[in-house]
C-alpha cells in the first residue's frame, strides 16, 4: 500500500506490519488516524487486532476477499477496498474520510464532572444529562450511544475521539469502541486466558477490554 500512499500528500506513512503482534505494536506507539488493515496477515486474522489495540482510529480494509465486507461495516470500517486497489477508488475513499474528519474536528471544551451536557434522545425530546450520570460511550462510527443511570440511551453525532478529549476522570477508554464511568464498575472478569470483561451497574451485558486498554485500566483504579 505503501507505494500508492505516497502520492497523497494529505497522509504521512508511519510505518507498515506484515503480522498482528508488529501491528498492534506500531498502532500502540504512533497512535494513527487512519490504518489501512488486510484481513489475512500471515495466516492471522486483521479482525483480531481491534480486539488488542486501545486506540482510536478509523480503518479501511484492503483485502483480495470480497466475502468479509459485512463484517467489515460492523466494525465500523470507512471502507472496503479489493485488492488490486485501483488509485482512483482509493483516492475516493480517503477524501471521503478527510472530509468527515473536517466536519468533525473536535471542539478544544473539557467538561467537568458535575456539568451538564444537552441531548437529543428522539426527533422530538431533548434533556439535559449530568455527565456523572453517564455510564458508557460506545462508538457508532461518527455517532455514539450513551447510556445513562436512569436506564436512557441517546444516540449523537459525536466520535469516541472527541468524547475522550472531552471528559474527565473517571472515563476511561476500555476498547477502541467503548468509554466507561470507572465508577460504574462492578466487576472484572478474566474469561479466558489474557481476556477480560468489565461489568458495569444498570447494563446487564459486559464490554470486552482490549489488552492494551486493560493496562490502563488496571493501573488507574
Amino acid at each position: 500500500m505503501s507505494f500508492l500512499l505516497k502520492d497523497v500528500p494529505e497522509l504521512e506513512v508511519i510505518g507498515e506490519a506484515d503480522n498482528l503482534n508488529d501491528a498492534v505494536a506500531l498502532i500502540q506507539q504512533h497512535k494513527p488516524g487512519l490504518v489501512f488493515l488486510d484481513i489475512q496477515l500471515r495466516g492471522e486474522n486483521g479482525f483480531d487486532l481491534l480486539e488488542q489495540v486501545c486506540v482510536d482510529f478509523k480503518i479501511i480494509f484492503v483485502t483480495a476477499y470480497d466475502d468479509y465486507a459485512i463484517r467489515a461495516f460492523d466494525v465500523n470500517a470507512c471502507d472496503y477496498l479489493l485488492k488490486p486497489v485501483d488509485p482512483q477508488r482509493l483516492k475516493v475513499a480517503i477524501n471521503r474520510i478527510l472530509e468527515k474528519t473536517q466536519e468533525n474536528t473536535p471542539g478544544k471544551k473539557k467538561y467537568n464532572i458535575d456539568d451538564s451536557i444537552y441531548l437529543k434522545q428522539t426527533n422530538y425530546t431533548s434533556r439535559f444529562v449530568e455527565i456523572n450520570s453517564i455510564i458508557a460511550i460506545i462508538s457508532l462510527g461518527n455517532h455514539s450511544r450513551i447510556s445513562t443511570l436512569d436506564g436512557r440511551r441517546y444516540i449523537i453525532l459525536k466520535t469516541l475521539k472527541q468524547w475522550e478529549s472531552e471528559l474527565p476522570d473517571p472515563f476511561i477508554r476500555i476498547h477502541r469502541a467503548t468509554i466507561i464511568n470507572k465508577k460504574e464498575i462492578s466487576r472484572i472478569d478474566n474469561y479466558t486466558k489474557g481476556r477480560h470483561r468489565v461489568f458495569l451497574n444498570q447494563i446487564d451485558d459486559p464490554f470486552d477490554v482490549s489488552r492494551n486498554c486493560f493496562k490502563t485500566l488496571k493501573n488507574s483504579i
